[in-house]
């Protein structure tokens, strides 16, 4: 008997602390009034009291105390309505009558489970999270929410019934984030093409979150809830970062699983590529240099204006050695590459069309920190998508990663900043807006004399070199050939790690993996390394000269 007393004295303490709280949220969202909920709250207690005080000790004491609070709520449910209907003539179906599929929902609501709730609210569709959120947390009733979305009371109440099996579900189930949510991991880019008017697809891919779920769906294709998981993001903010990158064209939309819409090349296949570089380099470099020479030695016999003096010629080098490192590079890569032509959606310049003006493609590269020749990128003088029809400007700037050079470069030039050195090079710098002259001064790219301005790049002109012909061509074409079989040969290997690792959602598309090979291919910064190591490009890291790698042809 004491045992018993002793037992009772604790449940009573227990529902006092625990549960009185709970049972008056109970009551405010069936009545919808405080008052009301105060009096259904204390009759519930009573009824609860009373038992005790005939000996109940109940086996599973939740259970019990919520299935009091529903059978006392179904009495005062049924007296409300029989006390207005007495007054009005009201219809039963006017009220809402307690809505029995919610016994197992309710039950853990109100219990201390509310934190593994709030868990899978996080991760439940939007279509019945909304619904899920308007009827617990808000406090609406069916009929409300139902007009509130536009649905009949039937559909809310099917949604809701849905919901409750999805929570229940989710709740019992020991969830675990993604390796992703506590270790981001970082992906390096490489575009070719324009950007779109909003700087697409740069304005996606330079955070953190974003590269996450590319690569997370990259990896495996993906609901928007395992997304949500692996990346440890509520699903709310899921489904909006998920509809921006696939109007960006970035992500696609299989079913109901999202797919990363390029290439994203693993941190094992780039060693394995730059192993297999590092050991080709030096005759690489050696044979481009070959060819790039007698190229010059040529011109220069034959044609000594060729380009302006304004660059000494060991500066002049650097962009030389790879504007023919290309040559080579396109030799390589023409009889491997589908034609664009052939492809749909392919703009002018060779890219995929985006929304927004856009023509670009991308691709990414999993973090590696094993040795690697410093990146060498490319950058012209369009960069707004509305220029792109206009007369081409050829101003070209190597971007070197090497002696922080790239610090120092701008990423682009305007359209009107590559008009105005064009203007600088044919002597009109009088006519150029002064702002715009002391912009392309501050990068190193021209600079200020007593007639006005000129370049310090290296200045091309069309007309004033002739093409080799007969044997002294036949002699070029021979070194670029050297060259050439040799890149073939690390190119085909770079394929061959490519196509080891296509994912099935890519495999088809041929366009993308030729771009990815292309340019997991590229050859410039090791064959820019090896020239320094070599002795051939000469570098002094206190000259600044931020302007290597510049060119116009004009």
């Amino acid at each position: 008997m004491q045992k018993a007393n002793e037992m009772r004295d604790c449940l009573i303490k227990e529902f006092v602390e625990n549960y009185m709280e709970k049972l008056f949220y109970f009551c405010l969202k069936k009545t919808g009034n405080n008052v009301e909920a105060e009096d259904l709250t204390q009759d519930i207690a009573l009824q609860i009291g009373i038992a005790f005080n005939k000996g109940t000790i109940p086996e599973n004491f939740s259970a019990w105390v919520w299935q009091i609070a529903r059978n006392r709520y179904s009495v005062w449910a049924k007296d409300k309505h029989n006390r207005n209907e007495s007054v009005t003539g009201s219809d039963i179906g006017d009220y809402e009558i307690e809505d029995k599929g919610g016994d197992i929902l309710d039950e853990m609501i109100y219990t201390e489970q509310m934190a593994l709730l709030r868990r899978e609210l996080a991760f439940i569709n939007r279509d019945y999270r909304n619904i899920v959120i308007a009827y617990y947390i808000e406090n609406k009733s069916v009929r409300d929410i139902a007009t509130s979305l536009s649905l009949s009371v039937s559909a809310v109440q099917q949604r809701l019934h849905r919901a409750r099996i999805i929570l229940k579900e989710g709740m019992d189930m020991a969830r675990e984030f993604g390796k992703l949510s506590y270790n981001p991991e970082n992906i390096a880019f490489v575009m070719n093409g324009m950007v779109g008017k909003s700087g697409e697809p740069w304005n996606y891919i330079t955070r953190s979150l974003c590269k996450n779920i590319l690569l997370a769906a990259y990896r495996t294709p993906s609901t928007a809830e395992e997304l949500a998981m692996e990346v440890g993001v509520a699903l709310p903010y899921m489904e909006e970062e998920l509809r921006g990158l696939v109007d960006a064209t970035l992500m696609k939309k299989n079913g109901n699983k999202y797919e990363t819409n390029f290439f994203i090349v693993s941190a094992d296949a780039q060693e394995k590529i730059n192993v297999h570089l590092r050991a080709i380099t030096p005759e690489l470099t050696r044979a481009v240099i070959s060819a790039m020479e007698y190229e010059i030695n040529w011109k220069n016999e034959n044609c000594p204006e060729w380009h302006e003096g304004y660059q000494p010629f060991e500066d002049m080098k650097w962009a030389l050695l790879m504007v023919e490192t290309d040559a080579i590079n396109g030799r390589t890569l023409k009889p491997f590459n589908k034609d664009a032509k052939d492809v749909p959606n392919i703009g002018s310049w060779g890219h995929t069309l985006r929304p927004n003006g856009g023509e670009w493609d991308l691709l990414g590269m999993e973090s590696y920190r094993g040795a690697k020749s410093d990146f060498v990128g490319l950058s012209g003088c369009v960069s707004n998508p509305d220029e792109k029809d206009l007369p081409e400007i050829w101003f070209r700037q190597y971007q070197f990663d090497f002696g922080g050079i790239k610090r120092r470069t701008p990423p682009f030039l305007a359209y009107a900043d590559g008009q105005a050195m064009v203007a600088v090079a044919e002597g009109k710098s009088a006519g150029v807006d002064k702002s715009i002259l002391k912009r392309l001064e501050s990068y190193g790219y021209i600079k200020k004399t007593d007639n006005g301005y000129i370049p310090t790049i290296m200045v091309m002109r069309k007309n004033k070199s002739r093409k080799m012909k007969g044997g002294i061509r036949e002699q070029f074409e021979a070194l670029r050939q050297k060259a050439t079989e040799i890149a073939i040969g690390h190119y085909l290997f770079c394929r061959e790690q490519i196509y080891k690792e296509i994912p099935d959602f890519l495999k088809e598309d041929e366009f993308q993996i030729d771009h990815a090979c292309a340019n997991i291919f590229s050859m410039r910064g090791a064959v820019l390394e090896e020239a320094i190591k070599q002795g051939y490009l000469l570098y002094d890291k206190d000259n600044g000269k931020q302007m290597l790698g510049a060119y116009l042809v004009i």
